[in-house]
């Protein structure tokens, strides 16, 4: 498998292959030691890969980040088991997921001047938490226990939290889903509070800090 996941690697490196045809990523490393298996980023001109690698077991691993980014921009509103809102950009097409994304990542290259997807990265990064917080049932009681949280599991709460976030403020406001995604991926590349996402990571982490 491994053998596989190499060639597929330098297949997909091999010429000048860019996100959209705009962004490349041969200046884009991955800091975070824990999430460098798991955080994609070999470049594609169209991040769809119509469930290309469904079959194996960590399929997620083998997707560009962009392209999960997508993949929860057409979920976004999913809490507790049910979508509590939707929108006009949230129809399930993911061509239209892919060209919110791509005009979000133009945006946040305006506004910070460097790699659109470097400053994904380093969001995803910030906004991963590290620890969680568990309820053991022992005895007929249940209390809370902090526990590790797995890498892949770390990326997929980062998207979450901020596609969450720029869903919560853009839905039913007049700012545009385009607008709250580009400021949702600058906050957690800056780590700054006004994240929803980094806001998620701190509550979780601060919660386990408590539960231990």
């Amino acid at each position: 498998m491994e053998n596989w996941r190499k060639q597929e690697d330098k297949s997909e490196t091999m010429g000048d292959i860019t996100f959209f045809n705009r962004w490349d990523t041969k200046d884009v490393v991955v800091q975070d030691k824990g999430l460098v298996k798991y955080l994609t980023i070999n470049p594609r001109f169209m991040p769809k890969t119509g469930a290309r690698y469904a079959g194996n077991r960590f399929h997620k691993s083998y997707t560009s980040i962009v392209e999960r980014l997508a993949v929860k921009i057409m979920g976004s509103g999913h809490k507790s088991k049910k979508h509590f809102m939707s929108s006009g950009h949230n129809t399930g097409k993911k061509n239209k997921a892919l060209a919110v994304v791509e005009s979000a990542l133009a945006k946040a290259e305006v506004k910070m001047k460097m790699n659109p997807v470097a400053i994904l990265v380093r969001a995803v990064e910030n906004a991963a938490p590290r620890e969680e917080v568990i309820a053991i049932e022992y005895g007929g009681a249940r209390y809370p226990k902090a526990v590790d949280v797995a890498p892949q599991r770390r990326i997929d709460l980062a998207l979450r939290y901020m596609t969450q976030g720029a869903y919560a403020k853009s839905f039913n406001k007049k700012q545009k889903i385009e607008d709250a995604l580009c400021d949702e991926v600058v906050f957690a590349a800056q780590c700054s509070g006004r994240s929803n996402a980094v806001a998620k990571k701190r509550d979780l982490e601060r919660q386990a800090a408590s539960s231990k």
